[in-house]
């Protein structure tokens, strides 16, 4: 059941995540913060930086893995920056679009568990499968299996995912992992070149 689960979801993310290097024809500022976006950090921070990554991309595995405690150790945890995490599924895209898909369906103080899962077993996916990762992240989500069923069945989760996709296409990014800083591009992922963006904004 829940392997036919994710294989639908990942068929019909499919169409929207086709095509996703093609650049934006006239770039913008990402879209504004909402109340429906996934936030490490205070809501006063002074500085935002919106990521866009994937799921099944190694770089974005990177940051989260490599980059991102001592990132937060610097700026989230010291309410200077809030984390702003959005999804641009990359190939394999209807893996990426349905491991997205269960981030967002779990609940809602889980959604940076379920995305840790992901970005730690990323490299399991080349040696035992989709199914034991999705799993993994299905028991971080703070929900049961039926309830993220559900979820990933349901009418709202295919325009939430749609509109962070749209987002970052308007926004000109044609890669992951992409960042904003108070809304200027960062393509580089090391905390020196985010520290270069960062640290003028916050003397």
């Amino acid at each position: 059941m829940m392997r036919r689960a994710f294989i639908a979801a990942g068929f019909a993310f499919a169409a929207l995540t086709g095509g996703l290097a093609t650049p934006a024809l006239a770039a913008d500022a990402p879209p504004p913060v909402t109340a429906q976006d996934h936030i490490l950090g205070r809501a006063n921070a002074p500085v935002t930086v919106i990521e866009y990554a994937s799921f099944t991309c190694s770089h974005c595995a990177d940051f989260h893995n490599t980059v991102l405690p001592a990132f937060k150790a610097k700026y989230i945890d010291t309410g200077k920056v809030r984390l702003v995490h959005r999804n641009l599924p990359t190939a394999p895209a209807n893996v990426a679009a349905a491991a997205a898909a269960v981030a967002m369906c779990a609940a809602p103080e889980r959604y940076f568990d379920v995305a840790a899962v992901f970005m730690r077993d990323q490299a399991n996916l080349q040696t035992t499968g989709a199914q034991p990762w999705f799993a993994a992240g299905i028991a971080a989500s703070g929900k049961t299996r039926e309830q993220i069923e559900a979820c990933l069945n349901g009418p709202t989760i295919r325009a939430a995912l749609d509109a962070q996709i749209e987002g970052a296409r308007a926004a000109g990014v044609t890669g992951t992992p992409t960042f904003f800083v108070n809304g200027t591009m960062v393509m580089e992922h090391s905390l020196e070149a985010l520290s270069a963006a960062i640290d003028p904004l916050i003397r």
